[in-house]
């Protein structure tokens, strides 16, 4: 792992992406801070991204929804 100054980063990016490309993993730091973590793309992610796992399911007890709505509308 490889720690570098962001405006070092912003200079030599070209150089930086080529490490990366190679495996190399760097952390970007702004005014000694880390900010930022660039890793080398990996074609399977460990993680299901939050947006593709499925979703919390509601479920009531009774008649529907669609169903009560549309009595109500009759009455």
């Amino acid at each position: 792992m490889k720690t570098i100054a962001f405006t070092d980063f912003r200079k030599n990016a070209s150089g930086f992406i080529n490490e990366v490309e190679h495996g190399e993993t760097l952390v970007l730091l702004r005014r000694g801070k880390p900010v930022a973590e660039v890793i080398p793309f990996a074609e399977r992610s460990e993680r299901t991204p939050s947006w593709k796992q499925p979703g919390i399911r509601l479920s009531i007890q009774g008649s529907d929804l669609s169903s009560a709505i549309l009595e109500e509308r009759e009455a």
